[in-house]
């Protein structure tokens, strides 16, 4: 992205059909209707690109600096005679993992391979470039499996949520996140239709990031006839954060749409907590209860009255045909603008599917609490795959 190398990746996939998985940094890319796209890698990535990544004798990382999201905490490429070659202007990024290093720009690298390639005529194994192609398609299926909406008077899931917001943009919205569980969903099932339209801040998860980018983004793009579509999705207690910046949109009319999707607490925290034997403690917005617990009443919160205070339109959505009026109307509107949501929990209605690859956070060795011991037991078996490259 920052070569602006997307063209010539693309290149490089006509000639070769090499598939491409992205990182959070580099979903958009490729569209992801491209053949070669197989979507997002490593914990919060497609299944396909984590099959892909498994048995893959060669990966080739272009800019990539392989975090532990990326290699699913070095567990994520097992084939015992898997090398790499790394692509990138940064040394130290580039000689990761024992590679073939080639320190170079990304353009340049990229249309030095090709040509290389070309020379030599290669191009993958037509049963390969076939097996990935049938492993995107079934995985699309179950996108669209999360995505339905069959009962158009129930409250949404959070990957309704994107289902419907899917469904209403085109290649010019923009997209902005940052924190909770929607870096993860968005990357695992977002259709990015253009190479900016992906603007996730997931190496350091912070949250209250969304509204300020969206504000720069808006600003960037002033000069053009017509603003082009942002969204800031802020979700799983981000909002409480940083909302102030909502007043600077509205002195300065920005049209900023702004989704708050309300599932009453820390959603992806929660689901951590509870992966790793702390059965979601003090993460739901409740009061205490008789014993100290966090399982009182719920906390009296509204959000959207909060965000109406600070002087944003508000439409308040409850129910799926709610919501897909709503967000038409978001997308319509000249000034800023707030969708409200509050989500179904996907125990109940679709969710998004499962991680496809592990991410280590270590569970408490000598704990005594039956959840926190069954975690640890899962943990052991877990790191017990990770490879040292090295």
């Amino acid at each position: 992205r920052h070569s602006g190398a997307e063209e010539t990746l693309a290149a490089f996939t006509a000639a070769t059909r090499i598939p491409v998985a992205s990182t959070q940094a580099g979903k958009g890319s490729l569209r992801h209707d491209h053949p070669a796209d197989v979507g997002g890698i490593g914990h919060t990535g497609t299944a396909t690109a984590a099959e892909l990544a498994r048995t893959a004798d060669l990966v080739i990382g272009v800019g990539t600096r392989y975090t532990d999201f990326t290699t699913a905490s070095g567990t994520l490429f097992e084939n015992p005679a898997v090398r790499f070659l790394n692509l990138n202007i940064a040394g130290f990024d580039a000689h990761k993992l024992a590679a073939l290093p080639l320190v170079a720009d990304a353009r340049a690298g990229l249309e030095a391979l090709t040509s290389a390639l070309a020379g030599r005529g290669y191009r993958v194994d037509p049963a390969y470039e076939t097996e990935y192609t049938g492993a995107k398609e079934a995985w699309e299926e179950r996108v669209e499996a999360s995505f339905a909406t069959p009962d158009p008077t129930a409250r949404p899931t959070q990957t309704q949520v994107l289902g419907l917001l899917d469904s209403l943009v085109t290649e010019e919205d923009i997209l902005i996140n940052a924190a909770g569980s929607l870096p993860g969903d968005l990357h695992k099932l977002w259709r990015t239709r253009s190479r900016d339209q992906y603007h996730v801040e997931y190496g350091y998860s912070c949250m209250g990031y969304e509204i300020p980018a969206a504000i720069g983004v808006l600003l960037a793009t002033a000069a053009r006839p017509r603003p082009r579509p942002v969204w800031a999705l802020v979700g799983d207690g981000t909002y409480l954060m940083n909302p102030t910046e909502i007043v600077t949109a509205v002195q300065e009319s920005l049209p900023l749409k702004l989704v708050i999707l309300q599932n009453h607490g820390y959603a992806s925290i929660g689901g951590l907590s509870e992966a790793v034997g702390g059965e979601r403690f003090g993460t739901a917005y409740r009061h205490r209860d008789p014993d100290g617990g966090f399982t009182g009443p719920p906390l009296p919160v509204d959000l959207a009255a909060n965000a109406a205070s600070l002087g944003l339109r508000v439409l308040r959505a409850t129910t799926v045909d709610d919501l897909r009026k709503a967000l038409a109307q978001a997308r319509d509107a000249e000034g800023p603008t707030c969708v409200y949501v509050e989500t179904e929990t996907p125990d109940t209605v679709s969710g998004p599917p499962p991680a496809q690859a592990w991410w280590d956070v270590p569970v408490a060795e000598t704990a005594s609490r039956p959840a926190a011991v069954k975690a640890r037991e899962e943990y052991e078996r877990q790191v017990a795959a990770r490879r040292r490259h090295l």
